[in-house]
């Protein structure tokens, strides 16, 4: 494409110069100074655009100035007192640069500008002639198609303004409808895959928990008999009552995976809700240093949302960055351990809600990962089985919200989560 238009620009650029050496070769041909102006018309033509672009502002001007004047010299050394000058549509080059760079005032004045240049010649021609009735008529209509011709080129120009504008403001549209199409087809494929894997684990967790009860019971009652007479088999059998209540809570987290969301909704302050998760997770990791940042907007709305859940959402996110900077460089200096929580209110496909972000200066999620994160069972930890974020997806997307991991210019990563003032 990009050698196609290069081949384009060319190609119009060597049909001004066959037109210019045209000129060139018109009567008067000995006449340097005519060759001369044209050739600083073709030039200046060649560079107009670099100019402009270099000079939004002042690059307009400069080119219809100048373009009035090469016009004018041109005229001067073409025609007797230059206003009998056969080169006189020369004028139409600023007239129409005036109607293509401005709108139809300042493509007037130009014009009246480049007439009043043109007019000019009258001064000299008429201390030697007298300006008859039908030289008049002749003047008035060569100035008349001036005007003519810029007011038909701006409006043209107007218009594919205009036109263009929209051809924008509907691509525009047409991708934030598509990129709004990609997130729901992606939220989609999501949710079916949570619902199947949701299926799965409850009748896998069903069958699990059973004959787990069973091991749990025999294993308590072989400690309690043989914790006298032989100790080793009651410690091995301790192993077993303890990895037992393990594969109990990993349970428990299938179930929690696939139980239908029943939302208890009522209006809250996600702040409170978010101060309490953080609270929660400091209680749990006394000795973590981490340096805690709040930016909570004033006047945040109430949100209709389980509380209980969303404090699920947060904790678990916390607990993450809490985790992720925990596993930083050991160089790192403890004061580099930060975790923003920030909330502000944010519209989001025309609804109105909040949106939390918590961000941390861990070493952050591979951008190769971020894709999988939100996927059940997936994690890059050594231990746990990938459940935390695809139960937080599903509390999220239960509130009809989303939730986003986000680019971050500095390490560590970033949440984002958008809960509306109503789910409905």
């Amino acid at each position: 494409m990009i050698d196609r238009k290069r081949s384009a620009v060319d190609w119009i650029d060597a049909v001004w110069l066959l037109f210019i050496i045209g000129l060139a070769f018109l009567p008067p041909i000995n006449e340097v100074h005519k060759q001369l102006i044209l050739i600083a018309f073709a030039l200046y033509q060649l560079f107009e655009g670099k100019l402009v672009a270099r000079l939004p502002r002042e690059g307009p001007t400069i080119s219809v100035g100048i373009k009035i004047v090469l016009a004018t010299l041109l005229l001067d050394h073409t025609g007797e007192m230059g206003i009998n000058s056969p080169y006189y549509p020369i004028y139409y080059l600023p007239v129409i640069t005036a109607a293509i760079y401005y709108g139809p005032i300042g493509t007037l004045l130009w014009s009246s500008l480049a007439s009043l240049a043109y007019c000019s010649f009258l001064i000299s021609a008429l201390e030697e002639y007298e300006l008859t009735r039908e030289a008049e008529g002749l003047l008035a209509l060569r100035i008349l198609f001036f005007f003519l011709v810029a007011i038909l080129v701006n409006r043209f120009v107007v218009e594919n303004r205009r036109q263009v504008a929209r051809y924008q403001a509907l691509s525009q549209t047409l991708e934030e409808t598509n990129r709004q199409l990609q997130r729901a087809e992606a939220d989609a494929r999501r949710s079916e895959r949570l619902a199947a894997l949701g299926q799965m684990s409850a009748g896998l967790a069903h069958e699990i928990r059973n004959p787990l009860g069973v091991i749990k019971g025999s294993a308590e009652m072989l400690v309690h008999k043989l914790k006298d007479a032989q100790p080793l088999e009651s410690e091995l059998a301790g192993y077993i009552f303890s990895e037992v209540n393990r594969l109990n809570a990993l349970v428990a987290r299938f179930l929690d995976f696939a139980r239908p969301s029943n939302l208890e909704l009522r209006p809250v302050q996600i702040a409170s809700v978010l101060d309490r998760a953080l609270d929660s997770v400091q209680t749990q990791s006394p000795d973590a240093k981490v340096r805690v940042e709040r930016h909570y907007a004033p006047g945040l709305p109430n949100i209709m949302v389980d509380e209980q859940l969303c404090g699920s959402v947060f904790v678990n996110l916390i607990h993450n960055a809490y985790q992720a900077m925990e596993a930083a460089p050991a160089g790192q200096d403890a004061r580099e351990s930060l975790l923003r929580l920030s909330i502000a209110p944010e519209s989001s496909s025309g609804r109105a809600g909040v949106v939390v972000t918590v961000e941390d200066t861990g070493p952050g999620v591979p951008s190769e990962l971020r894709e999988q994160i939100f996927n059940p069972f997936y994690t890059s930890k050594k231990t746990g089985v990938g459940l935390g974020l695809a139960i937080v997806a599903k509390i999220v997307d239960g509130h009809r919200g989303w939730i986003k991991l986000e680019d971050n210019s500095s390490h560590g990563a970033r949440f984002r989560v958008f809960l509306p003032s109503s789910p409905a």
